[in-house]
């Protein structure tokens, strides 16, 4: 039975987010009692301005640079229709289904918030395209993130006037046909400002980022129990993660990452066979986990913040405050605070994966790690994971151009009225990117690191990290011969994916921090 959920313009996470996108929750929206009255006051008031002589920008005006432009009370009607028609100008690969959902449910939750004069009935049929699982086609690209995501924007809208393209089910039929047979419903008709509403706002960027956000949080506890695996593997020490070393360096992203290293390393055998080795430091890849990977926790941190706020912000233009009688224009639908959390937690996340390469390369390397070359006992006819690596390094090396900041360009448009735009869209679209090639890395890693430890055996591991080495090995057997690696990578990959990784860690020792 699905769960009923009541928008009220405050109610929407990041992590009710992704389970709503990958449907791991049955839910059900609708918009509560109290939003659908400020809505309704909010949509009196836009009826009153259309009665009286007063011209208000959006109601009764073009838009943009057209906002000089005085449109008669006969076609404000035919106005908004042809806002969404002649802004549907997106191209490239359509978003993925699971996409445009998390889009819709944060431009509904804007809109519920009664700022944006749109008619609540409108708002009840967007919500029926979610709950019953109709995706407008909605192509990638055409948003420069301000005034907020127009172009991908208008094509939901579109589907909802009966026009272009859905996907119900995994298959593509008109608009028109989804609303008859799918909806049972007639497609909107748009009144004053409603198409307006519909387009302007910043949804599809802060969609992306809560999505991507919810993995970043996911693998940065992946990545501490990979490099905890590397760690003993390649017989490092866990010294380095000291709290006494953290505590000097209060750092909040370090001690985290410190704590759930010492805890996934308790009680490993493979630890206790080499206390009096004569290693004195580990590289830096090793022994600066703490750092690197705690400094990522700070992106995600800020990035969790900023989305937080933005997933219950009216960013709409201009905002109706019927309570004043006032219709005020201003920016809300720039996103420059989006953008720049989704450009500074991309290149934390690229950073998880530039350490991660640089273990994997010690691990490759039988003169730090004394295992046998690319980890195969019979270098020279087989290769082992050497071209794992290669992959590995390849990714990475996309990264850090993936990773160059979108919100530092501009360019203007619209005749030089709209001059400074964000590039929002542009940032979500590059961590997403950024966020699959990391899943891709961290499989190498686990790959790498659970053949390590067969070189180690019988001596064992800590107990946690012992239960994630059974679990990848009930999918991906020990290295012997060479064999096509690209299926065991697809293997972990699908069990980072799925969280079955860290799921397998903490159902030992609690969650991780």
């Amino acid at each position: 039975m699905a769960t009923k959920i009541l928008l009220n313009g405050g109610n929407l996470t990041s992590s009710l987010l992704q389970k709503i996108a990958t449907e791991r929750t049955k839910v059900e929206f609708a918009i509560a009692p109290a939003s659908r009255e400020r809505m309704q006051r909010s949509r009196d008031f836009v009826y009153e301005i259309v009665r009286g002589r007063k011209v208000v920008y959006g109601i009764n005006t073009g838009f943009g640079a057209l906002s000089d432009k005085h449109i008669p009370r006969k076609d404000l009607e035919k106005l908004q229709y042809n806002l969404i028609r002649s802004h549907c100008t997106g191209v490239g690969r359509p978003f993925d289904p699971s996409v445009v959902r998390a889009i819709m449910v944060v431009r509904a939750n804007c809109l519920v918030s009664g700022h944006s004069g749109v008619a609540p009935e409108l708002v009840d049929l967007y919500l029926q395209f979610v709950n019953k699982g109709v995706a407008p086609i909605v192509p990638e690209k055409g948003s420069v993130g301000a005034s907020g995501d127009l172009a991908p924007l208008a094509h939901i809208a579109l589907a909802l006037i009966g026009e272009g393209e859905v996907i119900y089910r995994g298959k593509q039929m008109a608009a028109s046909k989804a609303l008859k047979s799918v909806l049972h419903a007639r497609p909107a008709k748009l009144g004053p400002k409603d198409g307006l509403a519909l387009i302007n706002g910043t949804a599809v960027m802060t969609a992306i980022g809560a999505l991507a956000l919810e993995d970043a949080k996911m693998l940065a506890r992946a990545f501490d129990i990979a490099g905890a695996m590397t760690v003993e593997g390649t017989k490092g020490t866990d010294r380095a993660f000291s709290e006494e070393i953290s505590r000097v360096r209060p750092q909040e992203g370090q001690l985290l990452v410190a704590q759930n290293l010492r805890r996934l390393m308790e009680g490993s055998q493979v630890r206790a066979s080499h206390l009096h080795c004569g290693k004195v430091q580990d590289s830096y890849s090793l022994r600066c986990i703490p750092q690197v990977h705690g400094a990522v926790r700070q992106t995600i941190t800020h990035t969790d913040r900023v989305l937080a706020i933005e997933l219950n912000s009216v960013t709409d233009n201009p905002l109706i405050f019927p309570e004043t009688k006032e219709v005020i224009s201003g920016g809300n639908f720039h996103g420059e605070p989006v953008a720049l959390a989704l450009d500074y937690l991309t290149m934390g996340v690229a950073e998880l994966c530039s350490i991660s390469e640089r273990r994997v390369e010690k691990m490759m390397n039988a003169s730090f790690s004394n295992l046998p070359s690319f980890l195969t006992k019979k270098g020279g006819l087989h290769s082992g994971l050497m071209m794992a690596h290669v992959t590995h390094a390849a990714l990475t090396s996309e990264n850090k151009v993936l990773a160059h900041p979108a919100s530092v360009d501009s360019i203007p448009t619209s005749t030089d009225k709209e001059d400074h735009v964000s590039m929002g869209v542009s940032a979500a679209r590059k961590l997403s990117e950024v966020i699959e090639n990391a899943k891709h890395c961290l499989a190498i890693e686990f790959l790498a690191n659970t053949q390590a430890l067969e070189f180690l055996h019988p001596t064992k591991s800590s107990p946690v990290l012992e239960s994630v080495y059974r679990l990848i090995r009930k999918r991906v057997p020990a290295i012997g011969d060479d064999r096509v690696f690209a299926k065991d990578l697809q293997s972990i990959y699908q069990m980072i994916n799925s969280g079955e990784i860290v799921a397998a860690a903490e159902s030992v020792i609690g969650p991780l921090a």
